[in-house]
């Protein structure tokens, strides 16, 4: 069941209930990754983001060249539906950040704008996503959730269809899209094609059956 925003108030912890909960969250870790309380009060540690993205990215094909223009260095296609990147953040991190560091780790050159992260948890044996707001810090959640992902975890979408920023794509960018449409659009009017004409050798086959002379 996806929500647009979280209805629940958000609790802030003190330093003393922050140093408890991580000690408690790393005694139930069971991937040695572990959070770390810095003195000045600020922790750090990891999560985990599903990459849930049903529209081709641009990836850049040479990092070395930094972020820079649609151009012959960069390539578009369909990531994998289940890959799954872990980072490693503060709790000072918001939202849009951890989103700019899992595109630059990616080699993304797409515009963050155009990507948001939610969160995906169990309530009453239902399963819920929400869309987190740029300001939410991901490492806060993961503290209070605790380390097991099937109470909470993090996945990475574009914007829904309607909240989709146009502007923020670039001529080649939609010329690429348009493209891979039109591919698919093929493959699935041929897969129907097929279909049909296989109806069609069936019914023809059926039919002479019937009307053969005995």
């Amino acid at each position: 069941k996806d929500v647009q925003k979280e209805t629940e108030p958000h609790v802030y912890l003190s330093k003393e209930e922050v140093k408890e909960k991580i000690q408690s969250y790393n005694s139930s870790v069971t991937d040695k990754l572990k959070m770390t309380l810095n003195s000045n009060g600020i922790y750090t540690g990891f999560i985990k983001v599903q990459m849930e993205l049903c529209r081709p990215i641009t990836v850049q094909s040479s990092p070395s060249q930094g972020t820079c223009a649609h151009g012959n260095n960069e390539t578009a296609f369909y990531l994998p539906h289940d890959c799954v990147n872990t980072l490693h953040i503060s709790s000072t991190n918001t939202v849009r950040e951890v989103i700019e560091a899992l595109l630059k780790k990616f080699f993304v050159a797409d515009n963050p704008a155009k990507f948001a992260l939610y969160k995906r948890c169990h309530k009453e044996d239902q399963v819920y996503t929400c869309k987190l707001s740029d300001r939410e810090h991901p490492l806060y959640l993961r503290l209070v959730a605790g380390p097991r992902t099937e109470m909470l975890s993090f996945v990475l979408r574009e914007h829904e269809t309607g909240e989709v920023m146009w502007e923020a794509f670039t001529i080649p960018e939609l010329q690429n899209f348009l493209r891979i449409l039109d591919k698919e659009e093929n493959e699935q009017l041929q897969i129907l094609k097929k279909r049909y004409a296989a109806y069609r050798d069936k019914l023809e086959e059926a039919l002479g059956g019937v009307w053969k002379p005995g």
